[in-house]
């Protein structure tokens, strides 16, 4: 038997978009499981990448959109257009027999995979230039992708199906590229009909019909003896020497795809390397500093046009898990400062409450145990400085899976750790409650640390290179957790709170109207946590005059911060569903582990909503511009 070849050109193609998928699939199965309800994905730890995940995945689909440029023009090109064509006969072939209707399921499966992949190719690119970053093009993106596995099973099968084992392996086969069947030439169709009228033979009568082969252009087939090992004359035009057909000079088709597929990524990449997000902080003159305190009326801010950019992929807000962050900087020569506002619809200050129940006290939560509280959390909000060109999400700072340092406790939650090969990126974090009084925690991403006693326990979830600055905060939690947590998933006992209310009446007052769901705000002037001033340590005596149902604060505030940790400075306002968050630190503290804040280096912000670790991102990193 003949073995089935397939055209060189249709081979290199197939098996480049097999080995870009490849990649991108592994890729993007390993950034998946950082969404919290996807982590049953951990179960293929042993065969996902580790590495560089976002960047390979990116590498993969610039070389998915030059195979997408390639198979097009090669196809028109080629001329090949017919085996996916789907016209009117192959449609009604779905509703017939045998090759018929597998011809049709074929064509059909190809136009499926051909609308799926452009969807998963545009939501991957919406995702990745932040156009849009909802659930809802995430979702396609993730629906997409199982799409096309199915495509790849359903492709053997069907394939196998028409043609058995050779039909398969005719993908291992190169061959030259067919000629394309020639143009249809009305003049030489006439021609031709002419000449095959002036050589029917006189007995035949003139009403005799000529004979015409199915194709006019297609090789007659003779009977006369005389005939038969000739070859079919070269056709003529009436009444005139013959001419050559299609006498123009075609290029070849691969390597006209080659090019146009290698053109096309080339913009890609060049817009994307381009077309660089930038923040530009313009100089003022001291005088004209913003007071912090979240008013963002100051004169600094009213000439600054916002950087805008959305971010998704978060945990909350509203189920949508994304928001509009805008981005206003000014410097006076010594001190840097921001201004960030974003949407948020709730102000959340719930952190860790605590109720009295008949049986003693109870954390209110969610996810705490594994490191993931999503519900009663505060708002947060996080600005990260990098030297690093760290042209993707999590390339140098993020490693995903369940247990991204070796020998280290694998993490709690499931999802990956923040750390460094090596040096430092400076990290600032907001927190509604936590920092009420006018610090953002200065923290930093570094080399993995050592696990703690309790983290090697299991107890408190390891953290990576994820750690505070030197020095000391002004916050701490009231509560201290047992290691059994027998308690629940909702809800754990406690040894006990740390300190309770001097004043319980004072205190419920002073966090306003209690509404314990965690999808509800807190009104204006409301505080949800304790000072030391108006808190006593915990003694069961005090205890036994508090009644069931008192609810008290998981955040206790008291001291000031202080060394490198006390860098940075801010106080935020929430009004009308946005915060605005104003930040002062100096150009260069001079400490290792920040980074100085001038032209070259590179920022990414993130926003949570009553989330401890569910923030939003941006793939692309923001370009720092220092007048």
């Amino acid at each position: 038997m003949r073995q089935r070849k397939t055209d060189y050109g249709t081979i290199i193609l197939h098996w480049t978009f097999v080995a870009a998928f490849a990649v991108a699939l592994v890729t993007g199965l390993r950034i998946a499981t950082e969404t919290p309800d996807r982590t049953w994905i951990n179960w293929f730890d042993a065969v996902l990448p580790r590495d560089s995940v976002w960047i390979a995945h990116m590498q993969a689909a610039v070389v998915l959109v030059a195979v997408a440029i390639g198979y097009l023009v090669y196809m028109l090109r080629s001329g090949l257009g017919r085996r996916v064509q789907l016209d009117k006969v192959r449609l009604r072939g779905l509703f017939g027999r045998g090759q018929a209707r597998l011809s049709a399921v074929i064509a059909l499966m190809y136009w499926i995979f051909f609308v799926t992949m452009f969807g998963l190719l545009v939501s991957g690119g919406a995702l990745y230039f932040g156009f849009y970053s909802g659930y809802d093009v995430a979702m396609l993106h993730w629906v997409g992708t199982w799409v096309i596995l199915a495509f790849v099973v359903l492709h053997v099968l069907t394939q196998y199906k028409s043609g058995g084992i050779s039909q398969l392996l005719r993908i291992f086969r190169p061959a030259p590229l067919p000629a394309p069947p020639p143009r249809l030439d009305a003049v030489e169709l006439l021609g031709l009909l002419a000449e095959r009228s002036a050589r029917l033979p006189e007995s035949e009568g003139a009403s005799a019909p000529p004979e015409v082969s199915s194709h006019p252009l297609q090789p007659r087939a003779e009977t006369r003896r005389d005939r038969t090992d000739e070859p079919d004359p070269a056709p003529r035009s009436h009444g005139g020497p013959s001419r050559s057909r299609n006498p123009t000079l075609q290029a070849n088709p691969f390597l006209v795809a080659a090019a146009a597929a290698i053109t096309g990524a080339s913009l890609l990449v060049a817009t994307d390397r381009l077309a660089v997000d930038s923040v530009q902080i313009r100089r003022i003159n001291p005088a004209d500093a913003p007071v912090l305190d979240g008013d963002t009326s100051d004169r600094a801010w009213r000439g600054v046009r916002p950087f805008s950019l959305l971010t998704g992929e978060g945990g909350n807000f509203d189920g949508k898990g994304e928001t509009r962050i805008a981005i206003r900087a000014v410097h006076d020569g010594t001190y840097a400062y921001f201004l960030f506002t974003w949407e948020d619809s709730t102000r959340s200050l719930k952190h860790l409450p605590l109720v009295k129940e008949a049986d003693g006290w109870h954390l209110l939560h969610s996810g705490l145990q594994a490191g993931d509280e999503h519900r009663y959390n505060e708002d947060k909000f996080s600005v990260l400085l990098t030297t690093s060109d760290v042209t993707l999400a999590g390339g140098r700072t993020f490693h995903p899976g369940p247990q991204p340092v070796a020998g280290a406790p694998a993490t709690m939650s499931g999802r990956g750790l923040h750390y460094t090969a090596s040096g430092y990126a400076d990290v600032w974090q907001w927190k509604a409650t936590s920092g009420a009084i006018g610090w953002m925690d200065d923290t930093h991403f570094g080399p993995p640390l050592d696990p703690t006693p309790m983290q090697a326990a299991n107890v408190v979830p390891y953290k990576g290179g994820f750690a505070p600055d030197p020095g000391t905060a002004s916050y701490r939690d009231n509560f201290t957790v047992e290691a059994d947590t027998s308690g629940g998933p909702r809800r754990s006992r406690l040894i006990a709170p740390l300190r309770l209310p001097k004043d319980v009446a004072a205190t419920t007052g002073a966090m306003g109207d209690i509404d314990l769901d965690p999808n509800h705000g807190e009104s204006e002037g409301a505080r949800w946590f304790m000072t030391e001033q108006d808190s006593v340590p915990y003694s069961t005596s005090i205890d036994a005059r508090i009644p069931t149902g008192t609810v008290i604060p998981g955040v206790i505030l008291g001291g000031e911060f202080s060394g490198d940790r006390a860098d940075v400075r801010s106080a935020a306002r929430w009004a009308s569903g946005h915060w605005a968050l104003e930040v002062k630190r100096r150009l260069d503290t001079t400490s290792q582990f920040d980074v100085p804040i001038k032209t070259g280096i590179f920022m990414r912000v993130a926003a949570f909503d009553h989330s401890q670790i569910r923030h939003t991102r941006h793939v692309r990193p923001i370009r720092i511009e220092v007048e």
